[in-house]
Formats: C-alpha cells, sequence, structure tokens
C-alpha cells in the first residue's frame, strides 16, 4: 500500500511539472521528457527504498508476545525482542512473534488399567513457554510445540498413570492420579522450557460392563449400608431395654433389702394413727364375719349418759 501510495505521489508530481510547462506554452521535447522521467523515477526509487527499510526496520511486539530474531548471518539471536517498540536490521533480520502468555489444549488418550479395564482419558492442560527461553524454543521445537512436544508426553503419562491404578482407584483416588500425570508431563517437557501451569482430568470413560458392574456394587454398598444400620438401631434398643430392666431390677432389690420387721411396725402404727386421727368418736354398729355375713352390735351410744 505505502508502495503504490508512493508511485501515485511520483507519477502526480511528473504530471505537474509537465502541465506547468504546457500552460505556460513550452513545448515538451523527447529530450526534457526523457529528463523529467529518470529525475522523479530517480526521486521515487529512492522514497522506494527508504520505506522499505523503514518498514522492515521497526517491529512492533504486541502484549504477551517476544519477538524472535533471525539474522540470515549470525542466526537466531538468543536475547528476544519485549514487548513495545523494536528497532532490527532491514532485510538482514526478520522478526517471528511467539505467544508467551498461558494457552490451553485439551488432549485423549486410552490406555489399559492396572486390572486391565480399557480407560478413555480427557486431559486439559494449562502451559505456556517461558519469555525468557522463547529463542531457544523456536529454534528447537518451534511454535508448533504443542503438537509436537506436549501432546506425546501426555499420553504416554496418561498411559504410564493408568497402567498404576485399578479402574475404581482411577475415580477413587482421582487427585492422585492427576497428580502423577503432571509430574510426569513436567518431567518430559521441562528440558524444552515449556512450564505446565495447570492439569485437569476432565473425563474417565469405561467398558459398559464396567460401568455396570461400578453401578451394581454402589447398589450393593447401599444395601449392606443401611442394613448395618437397621443392625445397629435393634442393638441400641435392645440394648436400652437390658439397661431399663436392669435399672428396675436393681430398684425392686433395693426396696426390697430395705423392708424389715421395724420397718411394718413402723408401718402399721402409722395405719393405726391415721384411722384414728379420721375416728368420729362413734362406734361400729356391725361387725363383719368370716362367712361375708354382719352381726349387729350392741349400741353403746344409747346407753351412754346424755345420749
Amino acid at each position: 500500500m505505502g508502495y503504490i501510495l508512493l508511485a501515485i505521489i511520483a507519477t502526480g508530481a511528473m504530471v505537474m511539472a509537465s502541465r506547468d510547462k504546457w500552460l505556460n506554452g513550452q513545448k515538451i521535447n523527447a529530450e526534457e521528457l526523457s529528463s523529467m522521467t529518470f529525475r522523479y523515477g530517480f526521486t521515487f526509487l529512492i522514497l522506494a527504498v527508504l520505506a522499505i527499510i523503514g518498514t522492515q526496520g521497526v517491529v512492533i511486539v504486541p502484549p504477551g508476545h517476544r519477538g524472535i530474531i533471525f539474522n540470515k548471518i549470525s542466526g537466531v539471536r538468543q536475547q528476544a525482542l519485549q514487548e513495545g517498540f523494536n528497532v532490527v536490521l532491514p532485510v538482514v533480520e526478520y522478526v517471528t512473534l511467539m505467544d508467551v502468555r498461558v494457552q490451553k489444549d485439551t488432549y485423549e488418550a486410552s490406555a489399559a488399567s492396572k486390572d486391565m479395564q480399557t480407560v478413555h482419558t480427557k486431559v486439559a492442560l494449562n502451559f505456556h513457554p517461558m519469555p525468557e527461553s522463547a529463542p531457544r524454543v523456536f529454534q528447537e521445537v518451534g511454535l508448533s510445540f504443542s503438537e509436537r512436544i506436549i501432546h506425546p508426553a501426555v499420553q504416554e503419562a496418561v498411559k504410564a498413570t493408568t497402567a498404576r491404578f485399578t479402574a475404581e482407584e482411577l475415580i477413587t483416588r482421582r487427585e492422585e492420579v492427576k497428580k502423577v500425570i503432571r509430574e510426569l508431563v513436567e518431567h518430559q517437557i521441562k528440558s524444552y522450557n515449556i512450564k505446565v501451569d495447570e492439569l485437569y482430568i476432565t473425563d474417565f470413560d469405561f467398558s459398559k460392563q464396567f460401568a455396570e458392574a461400578i453401578e451394581s456394587k454402589q447398589i450393593a454398598e447401599q444395601q449392606a449400608l443401611k442394613a448395618k444400620r437397621d443392625l445397629d438401631r435393634i442393638r441400641i434398643e435392645a440394648e436400652q431395654k437390658v439397661a431399663t430392666a436392669r435399672a428396675e431390677a436393681e430398684s425392686l432389690k433395693m426396696q426390697k433389702e430395705a423392708i424389715t420387721g421395724q420397718l411394718i411396725e413402723l408401718r402399721k402404727v402409722e395405719v393405726q394413727r391415721s384411722a384414728i386421727e379420721k375416728w368420729d368418736g362413734r362406734m361400729p354398729s356391725v361387725m363383719m364375719s368370716g362367712q361375708g355375713g354382719a352381726t349387729p352390735l350392741l349400741n353403746l351410744n344409747a346407753l351412754t349418759p346424755g345420749k
């Protein structure tokens, strides 16, 4: 675009010069036209060269990136360009931008578990090339480090880890499995100056038969847990009944041990005293016999003087 603009400017300048001469009544001969063309053409060439030098000699590195400089004479420079405005040698050097921000990629791997169950694992990985080592990453791996380095490393780590655990342990010990996979991945890619930020196990897929077996086992465990809770409840209720009966027996035993002859005589005296306190002073008129009949008694109240 810049080159076209410069060409238009140079052509316009030549046309305007020819127009001025034509308006002044001057004829333009072939020699003058040739000289004018050469002069303006040379000016255009100089401007084009300056434009090329200017555009190739200035590089703007965007945020989160590093500029990798390749010198046609000495090769890759081991010091990357930082963010912002940078100047390089035009024609001799050109710059490749590398993204050094945290990047995410997902990977899948199938492997056999310790108990020979086929497990399909999906892993999400956050990573980034080390900014200070960007030139080396570019020189040794290039920009496709996810496909060339990380993907094979994750595949190998997942398969090696899956073989250490049974299919059930992959579920119940998920955090431990995740930790082992991450450590293996970090160990394999650290020499390429790529850092692992976080690793996530997004999914475990098992065969249909194994999934049904796991479901059946969970149901059985829930039923066993319910039965255990019922047995515990029955045992506790039985213990409570035994404790209650024991307490009642102890109470009766203590009451029995507390009853003595003196206590019986004391109770008789208390009953007699209570009866005397309640007596209204009148003698009974009948006496109950052992056969259930009643025998009239002498009315002593009538014999009493004044009655």
